[in-house]
């Protein structure tokens, strides 16, 4: 089993799409292992965001994410990095089809609704950066 880090955005937090995007997940067959709602710090963000560090959007990224409170989930299950981005659609909602997350619930590429995981080895990294040990079940 995989495991893969999502994370639920302050525009879906406050649009009320967090039991909707759990429960895509659990109707897919996914195990929830750890869920916290959290309002990001700069310096959180900042590091989630690295990649992205010196591009034009970075400071917009960053000050977007820590606008709110946002849901961060590990989610487990059969290639789950991979389903779970499926699922999400493309980071552009106008090119994600109906029935994905962000083709149903995003209106924008900068609001897109969610996060996750684009590899196993950045889900390992996104958890750890979310997570302890001791907080995954």
């Amino acid at each position: 089993m995989e495991r893969t880090f999502v994370m639920v955005k302050p525009n879906a937090v406050a649009g009320g799409s967090v039991g909707d995007i759990v429960e895509r997940f659990e109707r897919r067959g996914f195990t929830l292992r750890g869920l916290k709602m959290l309002r990001m710090s700069r310096e959180l963000a900042e590091r989630h965001y690295a990649e992205h560090q010196g591009k034009p959007f970075f400071d917009d990224l960053v000050a977007f994410i820590t606008s709110g409170p946002v849901v961060a989930m590990v989610w487990e299950g059969r290639q789950a990095v991979a389903v779970a981005r499926t699922m999400m659609g493309p980071t552009d909602p106008a090119d994600a089809a109906p029935g994905t997350i962000r083709g149903d619930l995003a209106l924008s590429k900068e609001e897109n609704a969610v996060h996750g995981s684009d590899g196993q080895e950045s889900a390992a990294r996104e958890i750890a950066l979310f997570f302890t040990d001791e907080e995954l079940h």
